[in-house]
């Protein structure tokens, strides 16, 4: 579903964005301030109100604006809470994060915060909703399923076997009265032995992403230190989302398809990397070579 989709391009980690998320936030503010502008009912006495600053808005001093509690205990208004999900959905997340730091703390709240409480303190109007949900869904499709267009019939097919490029159609086989079988990653009529993990018998049967991780320029992280000649795309080694990192910040990024943080210039989960390094230092074991696999998502 991947295959002929541009590198997802991430930033640094969660734990050394800066203001990157704030931005983010203002800027879809802004956004959301000229298309609609939105207020609480002071009567309603289902939410809970209270009278200090927006914790997603970090230059709100402004108390006499109406605000409420989220469930995880951070005040927002319709507005910075639209804008902050929308920033999600925009880059592929379908699970709606608090980004405020708790009280006292440099820590991230991330608290998770329901649909239906989204749409509730937001004040989603009757198009914002449809965005959302179609979006939500589509995101949530490609991040736990691994489908395509039978190129037979046209109708999606999920793939239950990572490892084996040959593909069943069931509707296809129906309609032809034989076993119709294609190709998972040239996506003709499947030729050859079976099952395969990397290429049936057509002519041109390559794994793209493959080739894109073999062939990419290389490039370097002004900010951290002794790193050079660092391959511009990486395979995410826990799920094999293809990523590029924006050369700014730290060496550790989030995966926007499985949420897991790990080191871009050594490959691997966060954690590890920094028990003999640190964010802005070049990585004990040096720059991981370019990947010459992708990593299947184990999911279960």
């Amino acid at each position: 579903m991947r295959q002929n989709l541009p590198p997802v391009v991430i930033s640094q980690s969660s734990e050394c964005k800066g203001g990157l998320e704030e931005l983010k936030i203002r800027d879809a503010m802004t956004t959301q301030q000229q298309e609609v502008e939105k207020q609480y009912d002071p009567a309603d006495n289902t939410l809970k109100f209270v009278n200090r600053p927006d914790d997603l808005d970090p230059l709100d001093n402004d108390t006499t604006v109406l605000k409420a509690e989220m469930s995880c205990g951070h005040a927002v208004t319709p507005e910075s809470l639209t804008g902050w999900c929308r920033s999600l959905l925009d880059q592929g997340q379908f699970r709606f994060l608090c980004p405020a730091y708790k009280k006292d703390t440099a820590k991230k709240c991330g608290a998770e915060w329901p649909y239906p409480e989204v749409r509730r303190l937001a004040v989603l109007t009757t198009e914002e909703m449809e965005h959302f949900e179609k979006t939500m869904a589509a995101s949530a499709a490609a991040t736990y399923c691994e489908y395509k267009s039978c190129p037979g019939c046209n109708t999606y097919v999920e793939r239950a076997d990572l490892s084996n490029l040959n593909v069943r159609c069931t509707v296809c086989t129906a309609d032809k009265g034989q076993r119709y079988e294609f190709c998972w990653q040239c996506l003709k009529p499947w030729t050859g032995p079976t099952p395969r993990a990397d290429h049936c018998d057509n002519d041109g049967c390559i794994n793209q992403d493959l080739e894109l991780l073999k062939n990419c320029k290389t490039t370097t992280l002004p900010q951290v230190q002794g790193v050079s000649d660092c391959p511009s795309i990486r395979a995410c080694p826990t799920c094999g989302q293809r990523v590029e990192h924006n050369k700014t910040g730290c060496k550790n990024i989030l995966c926007p398809r499985c949420n897991v943080e790990f080191c871009f210039v050594c490959l691997k989960v966060t954690s590890d990397c920094l028990k003999t390094s640190s964010y802005f230092r070049a990585c004990s074991g040096g720059v991981a070579p370019r990947q010459t696999s992708i990593p299947v998502w184990r999911r279960n």
